[in-house]
Parts: C-alpha cells; sequence; structure tokens
C-alpha cells in the first residue's frame, strides 16, 4: 500500500466530465496542488451515498478555506457511472470524480479489494497530499465509517 512521502503513482484512468469521461493522470493533475482524495467502494452504493460524497460536497467550501486545491473522489465504476452520480449529489463540477474502471489507480495505490458479488473495488479511505506527495493514508476496516469522512479529514488539515 502506498505510505506517506511516496508520490502518487502515474496511471491513466478518467474524470468524470459533463461529456462523460476525460482521460487524466492523477500523477499529473495532482501536481502543485494540495489535494484531499477520499476512495470508496462504488457510486451509488449505501454508506457512500448516505454519507460519503454527500460530507464533501456540504464542506467543499470549509475544505477549499483549508487551503484544498481539489476534493478526489476515487471509485472503481466508468465515468458515466462517476457522472450520473455526482449530478444526483451535486458534485460535478465540485468534487473531481475519478473513475477507475479497471481498478489500475486503486491498485497502483494497493487498496484494491474483492467485494463478493462486487468484484474488484477500492477500499475505503482518505488522502491527503500535497505536491503529489502522500502526507497521511486513513483506511478504513471493513464495514466501517470512522477515517476517510469529511470529519475526520477536516481534522487532518
Amino acid at each position: 500500500m502506498i505510505a506517506v512521502g511516496q508520490k502518487i503513482p502515474s496511471v491513466t484512468i478518467k474524470q468524470a466530465t459533463p461529456e462523460g469521461g476525460a482521460e487524466v493522470d492523477p500523477a499529473q493533475l495532482f501536481a502543485g496542488k494540495k489535494v484531499v482524495m477520499f476512495s470508496l467502494p462504488g457510486a451509488f452504493t449505501p454508506t457512500c451515498s448516505s454519507k460519503h460524497l454527500p460530507g464533501y460536497v456540504k464542506e467543499l467550501s470549509q475544505l477549499k478555506a483549508k487551503g484544498v486545491d481539489i476534493v478526489a473522489c476515487l471509485s472503481v465504476n466508468d465515468a458515466w457511472v462517476m457522472k450520473a452520480w455526482a449530478e444526483q449529489h451535486d458534485a460535478l463540477g465540485k468534487i473531481v470524480m475519478l473513475a477507475d474502471g479497471q481498478g489500475a489507480f486503486s491498485k497502483a495505490l494497493g487498496i484494491e479489494i474483492e467485494i463478493p458479488g462486487l468484484g474488484l473495488r477500492a477500499r475505503r479511505a482518505l488522502f491527503t497530499i500535497e505536491d503529489g506527495v502522500v502526507k497521511s493514508v486513513d483506511v478504513e476496516a471493513p464495514g466501517k465509517f470512522e477515517v476517510s469522512g469529511v470529519e475526520a479529514c477536516m481534522l487532518k488539515l
């Protein structure tokens, strides 16, 4: 698993956009920026939809006030699913929605997990990143939502 002090890996994935999806390399996107990235198992899943994404949307202005340039959400979903989910939560154009369709970025970060009935997914986690370098990594225990939500994130900044 990626550790504090390591650089974000260079992998081409998709970013959900109003048009659907655009290729993006998170290593390049995060260069020179203060970033909060949270990962989650899937768009439209219960905890992700009721707590995780909505919390970051609600507190986006507070995160920006703390100097965060980009708030990113990573999930092993396609760009169309991430776009629809972002639209449902008023996150499109506010939260950078990273669609890791094949799980390449999740694997490069070492946060991939096989979930019965869902397949390959990203573990629920929170990363703080400055100029492409990981400053903190907090991965949830299975079935928990304690260290990756916006409240925990605010304490890290």
